[in-house]
């Protein structure tokens, strides 16, 4: 082969590898405690950065374009977004007091966000970075979620201990649905079916038909050995494929693997203390779980239901999201 030629391979080869790199999966994990964000490199478990955000970093959500990523800073006040490319923060955005979660419209230019101390969400227009309406609530807004068809938002009230239905073109109120006690977060399904809602005092998950707003079934959970107190329900993934809901269960230290069928609970999970949320690779192939107490992540094969191992990051993680 000419001299020139294998030059010219050689260095495509160099760009393959490169465009490659540039393209690695990362984790992202907010760490209350820190006032940072631990960027962890999807495919190594390691830190590849930590970005100093604002007081109290609890919600992350991945941009529809996946070049952003959008973080609650609740004790600031505002919401940050953390630019992909290059791992700092460009902007803030308006959200009312203290937010702590958020939804993203499925057009990836609204944000609903629930403002704690106010108890109302907040409709915030991305490319503004403005609110452009509030819509009253039950007391302490926790969970927030839009229907796959953008529709409808659902928003969950801690001591209200409701999930609240909201139309998404008027802002209006269509149901108020009695839960658990102190609802932490809400799932839809994939065919915008049911919610699925936990309730951290209740230790439980609601399910809730959405055409009719009754609750059709709740799991509860018991673990051998683990006192029924510390059984605390926070976190809802549904899997990509229908097949599993995963719970994470507070200071249980477990996540729990429910079919999404029968409601039956498969197995528990033994990650790390007091685990809050959880967020799939974009394969769906491996479950990640943002564990409080011990500072760190746990990393879960989806195929085996088995925990792989646990990944140190930074002081009370709360949030984890998988992007680019």
């Amino acid at each position: 082969m000419p001299s020139q030629l294998k030059r010219g391979l050689a260095a495509l080869c160099c760009l393959v590898f490169a465009a490659g790199a540039a393209r690695a999966d990362h984790l992202y994990v907010s760490n209350e405690k820190d006032n940072t964000v631990t960027v962890v490199d999807a495919a190594t478990l390691a830190i590849v950065k930590t970005v100093p955000v604002g007081a109290r970093p609890r919600g992350l959500l991945l941009a529809k374009d996946r070049k952003s990523l959008y973080v609650c800073t609740s004790d600031a006040d505002h919401i940050e977004e953390l630019d992909i490319a290059t791992l700092s923060v460009t902007r803030t955005l308006q959200s009312g007091p203290d937010p702590e979660t958020f939804a993203l419209s499925p057009d990836g230019k609204t944000l609903y966000v629930s403002n704690e101390d106010d108890n109302q969400v907040s409709i915030v227009d991305i490319a503004s970075g403005r609110i452009s309406d509030e819509i009253p609530t039950g007391v302490e807004p926790e969970g927030m979620v839009v229907s796959p068809d953008g529709k409808t938002i659902v928003n969950t009230s801690e001591t209200t201990s409701m999930a609240h239905f909201i139309d998404a073109a008027s802002h209006k109120m269509i149901a108020s649905v009695l839960v658990g006690s102190r609802p932490r977060f809400a799932a839809f399904t994939k065919d915008g079916g049911q919610v699925w809602v936990s309730s951290e005092v209740g230790g439980n998950v609601s399910i809730i038909d959405v055409a009719s707003h009754k609750v059709i079934h709740t799991i509860t959970f018991a673990i051998p050995g683990v006192p029924a107190e510390t059984i605390q329900a926070v976190g809802i993934n549904l899997s990509p494929d229908g097949k599993w809901g995963f719970v994470a269960l507070g200071p249980a230290n477990r996540v729990a693997v429910i079919d999404a069928a029968s409601f039956a609970v498969k197995k528990y999970l033994l990650v790390g203390q007091r685990v809050w949320h959880m967020d799939f690779s974009f394969d769906g192939k491996t479950l990640y779980t943002a564990n409080g107490v011990s500072n760190d992540m746990s990393v879960i094969d989806v195929g085996d239901l088995k925990v792989l191992k646990s990944v140190p990051v930074g002081h009370l993680p709360w949030g984890v999201v998988y992007g680019p």
